[in-house]
């Protein structure tokens, strides 16, 4: 059984790892082959592109490097038809994969999507495409299974992933030495895997160093850049730079101020106080004001349908606005306990752990 898969960021990378991990205990014999990251790769993925090399955010961007999308929808599409898959799998990442899954479909060959494009949030009009080409669609969010219901699609809910992700991590008792961190509480800092992202974000985050010497401000750092990269933006004895180690450094943190996208709810999901925050090219933002309809941008508050972790978004992301909210966040014990305790609730309306066994089951029964 051959299998083609593609993810096209950090977050896709590591649920996509552990489908496949799944899905070798009813095939233990699958081939595999497609786009995605280090993760995809150690699980036995053949990758035929890195996600590094795919992410381009915000329209400006996108318009910017149109000619070298144009070249990885091609070479994806012939890569596909020369490999021969029972199935293909799209994760996430709608502005590629739903180029790719109507050429998929027009081949014979099984489509199934894990893990959905956030429709819900702008052009609700690509449920189209979902409903004609999608030959099974696995959701991860709770309210997504009525939101494609309200659309005559059956989808099937298997819970979310990182629930599973996250269940067996430990504190590391060495955290500290293995890594020359002093003793001083720690701050996790999230500012995203895209070079874009992080340009923007992070020299505002760190904004706080010089206010709150009493902590340590530790990176999590994206793999595939480097030090220098990050060193670029601020520099501060209390700053730290660490690579893989997100999850260590989220067990051993006080607070973190985080990007939106997955990290908000992998932070929510560690039970650590957060800001979540973001700013982009000015003129995708204009753009996407017009088109996104949805109340907030972290998934926590999403799920949630209310502010549970405050949002900088843009303009009201300043350095002397963030100051405000992490004093709030660090030093106010009610609201620091109101916000986990929200975070439990979140916690609940995820399902139980098993997603990635539970995906496995449905696609290996399907295509079998």
């Amino acid at each position: 059984m051959k299998f083609y898969i593609i993810a096209g960021e950090a977050s896709g990378d590591m649920h996509a790892a552990n489908l496949v991990y799944a899905l070798k205990e009813f095939h233990p014999t699958i081939e595999l082959r497609g786009w995605g990251g280090d993760k995809m790769k150690d699980a036995g993925v053949q990758i035929v592109k890195h996600y590094r090399d795919l992410a381009f955010m915000g329209f400006v961007e996108v318009v910017k490097h149109l000619n070298t999308i144009f070249k990885n929808i091609k070479f994806c599409r012939e890569d596909i038809e020369q490999y021969k898959p029972e199935a293909v799998i799209f994760i996430d990442y709608p502005g590629f994969n739903l180029r790719i899954l109507p050429f998929v479909k027009n081949l014979g060959i099984k489509t199934i999507y894990y893990i959905s494009p956030q429709l819900w949030a702008w052009n609700s009009k690509r449920v189209n495409i979902i409903k004609r080409y999608a030959d099974k669609m696995l959701v991860i969010l709770p309210f997504e299974k009525d939101f494609y219901k309200n659309y005559q699609y059956e989808v099937d809910f298997v819970g979310h992933p990182l629930l599973d992700e996250i269940s067996n991590k430990m504190k590391n008792p060495l955290f500290y030495k293995i890594n020359n961190l002093s003793k001083d509480p720690i701050i996790a800092i999230l500012p995203g895997s895209r070079k874009q992202e992080i340009a923007k974000n992070l020299p505002i985050m760190l904004s706080l160093t010089k206010h709150f010497p009493e902590f340590i401000f530790v990176i999590a750092c994206a793999p595939g850049l480097h030090k220098q990269f990050y060193e670029q933006f601020y520099n501060s004895s209390n700053i730290y730079y660490l690579f893989n180690q997100t999850y260590d450094i989220l067990l051993h943190a006080e607070a973190a101020v985080v990007t939106s996208g997955t990290a908000t709810l992998e932070t929510a999901l560690f039970n650590v106080p957060q800001i979540v925050c973001y700013k982009g090219n000015i003129i995708s933002y204009i753009i996407a004001k017009q088109l996104v309809h949805v109340k907030y941008i972290s998934l926590v508050n999403l799920i949630l349908d209310k502010e549970v972790v405050p949002e900088l978004i843009q303009h009201t992301f300043a350095e002397n606005k963030l100051k405000a909210a992490f004093q709030r966040l660090v030093f106010n014990d009610d609201y620091r306990t109101a916000m986990r305790e929200s975070y439990s609730e979140l916690k609940n309306k995820l399902g139980d752990e098993g997603a990635s066994e539970r995906a496995a089951k449905i696609i290996s029964d399907y295509c079998s």
